[in-house]
């Protein structure tokens, strides 16, 4: 663990002279000292290094939570259900008709409609955080679509599990389906009701206890949101949606940041050890022309919340290459198609068709002035301008 830190920083200091974010950074170190690259191997199993990796992306949902306030929730709903929804219905459709162009199989087109549709929270939270646009106004439609594809991505994961397992019981399905939904339902009621008695509940001017308490929420709740079927992270994210709007929010937003980063290295880092770059050239063409679907689908969808939010060609080209980076759920998937027998190809597939986006994902966001000025100059700005 200790080279993992040590490789993952010596990578992201020499990246950052040249201007590269440390995002792919972190994934090329796990790359070179893994398993399946030639030299030094830290880890021969990536997972041995699971628990950590799972911690780094609840830490980084957390903190996501914690920026994302319930104020933002109450007076932009309508809208942020509409741009997320514009969002999923572009990108979600467009990787389904990918997937059945590809003729691979059903199941399989399935899976690509989740990987090529849903944008990974960690690094989106990451590129935010990095290029310092948290308080940016197009931030806020970001997490709000950001919000609503966390909640298809229980709801897809609970359909799709008896499809890839198998199962021939519409009534189970069914019932994954609703355990989900209905547990998400609880942590939105205790979201809107709860802040108050939770804010009491976590009180104290001891920072230790402070970040004891609010680590063993954030924790505890990822896990009991998977044992209902819903992802992890999205407990995490709610269990910080609640706590940033308590008296003690200011403080934990600064306690959790280098817990954030840490682990947040270690996520990117064991992501990286998973790859096996032989395996990608035989998938090169297909991972090539999804990326540039994806591309295309961002721009739309980043063009289509801009108008829903009356903003500009810069914000709008910031909202398109925020959200364009696929990661933590692309991952969840392939290893979910691995264990189903889906068609071999789908892993490296999707192995490759995020590093690529993870690479061109926070290097485009750091320039999406350059797409703006692409952009269509009527789109409205702020106040209907």
């Amino acid at each position: 663990m200790g080279g993992a830190f040590l490789a993952a920083a010596l990578l992201a200091r020499v990246g950052g002279r040249i201007g590269l974010p440390t995002i792919p950074l972190f994934i090329l170190a796990g790359i070179l000292l893994g398993p399946h690259t030639p030299g030094i191997v830290l880890l021969s199993d990536p997972h041995d290094l699971e628990m950590l990796s799972a911690l780094g992306l609840v830490l980084l949902l957390f903190y996501l939570g914690l920026e994302f306030h319930l104020d933002d929730l109450k007076s932009g709903g309508r809208r942020m259900a509409l741009a997320g929804g514009t969002y999923l219905l572009l990108n979600v459709g467009a990787g389904l008709g990918f997937g059945f162009a590809l003729g691979w199989g059903t199941s399989e087109a399935l899976v690509l409609a989740g990987v090529l549709g849903i944008s990974s929270s960690a690094i989106v939270t990451k590129v935010l955080v990095d290029l310092g646009r948290i308080g940016n106004p197009e931030t806020k439609p970001i997490l709000g679509i950001i919000v609503v594809e966390d909640v298809f991505l229980a709801l897809y994961l609970a359909a799709l599990q008896p499809i890839l397992s198998g199962a021939d019981s519409l009534a189970a399905a069914v019932l994954d389906g609703g355990k989900a939904f209905g547990f998400l339902l609880l942590l939105a009621l205790a979201a809107r009701y709860g802040t108050k008695l939770v804010g009491r509940l976590i009180a104290t001017r001891d920072d230790e206890l402070l970040v004891i308490s609010f680590l063993g929420a954030a924790v505890f709740m990822a896990g009991v949101s998977e044992w209902f079927g819903v992802a992890d992270a999205i407990g995490a994210f709610m269990v910080g949606l609640m706590l940033g709007s308590t008296t003690s929010g200011e403080r934990i937003r600064k306690l959790v940041h280098p817990l954030r980063d840490a682990f947040g290295a270690i996520f990117f880092f064991a992501f990286g050890l998973s790859i096996d770059p032989g395996d990608l050239t035989g998938v090169l063409w297909p991972v090539l022309a999804a990326v540039a679907l994806t591309l295309a689908m961002n721009v739309l969808a980043g063009l289509a919340a801009a108008r829903i939010y009356g903003f500009g060609p810069g914000p709008a080209a910031n909202i398109s290459t925020t959200l364009l980076a696929r990661g933590e759920f692309a991952l969840i998937l392939a290893t979910m198609a691995a264990g189903a027998g889906l068609d071999a190809r789908l892993s490296p597939f999707i192995a490759g068709y995020v590093l690529l986006l993870a690479v061109l994902g926070p290097l485009s966001a750091g320039r999406s002035s350059l797409l703006a000025r692409a952009l269509p100059g009527r789109t409205p700005a702020p106040g209907g301008v």
